[in-house]
């Protein structure tokens, strides 16, 4: 039997180097939203040396409210210069519907899978971000 990570855990298999790919929880609310910054804020610090991209995996998030869209907020603007940050959500989900309402979506780049995500960075790897705030 699988069990899906914990909330802000790193996904397995291993990241990939300068990437820290976290999962989020199965609902995003007022309950808990205020919990899960400290829980990022610790695994980008973690990794401050060489995090060139923090991706933030809602593939299993079914409901979040706008505390969500605030969390991401959040993330943004306080990850260093040269992190960029990338969220995976499903398509037609919660987490994605919001975001493009909130209109997050247009300063956080949204992919469907965790593999495009990645795989975009692999392609510009070289490049140093400017960060997204």
């Amino acid at each position: 039997m699988t069990f899906p990570p914990q909330p802000c855990e790193p996904c397995e298999p291993c990241d990939p180097p300068g990437c820290a790919v976290l999962a989020m929880p199965s609902d995003i609310d007022f309950c808990n939203a205020s919990g899960l910054l400290p829980l990022i804020t610790a695994a980008v610090d973690q990794r401050s040396d060489d995090l060139r991209l923090l991706v933030l995996d809602f593939t299993a998030t079914r409901f979040m409210d706008s505390q969500g869209v605030r969390l991401l907020d959040a993330v943004r603007r306080r990850l260093p210069t040269r992190t960029r940050l990338r969220v995976v959500a499903v398509p037609k989900g919660v987490p994605s519907r919001v975001l493009e309402l909130s209109g997050l979506r247009r300063d956080v780049p949204v992919y469907d899978n965790l593999t495009e995500a990645l795989r975009v960075e692999s392609r510009d790897g070289g490049e140093r971000g400017s960060g997204l705030g």
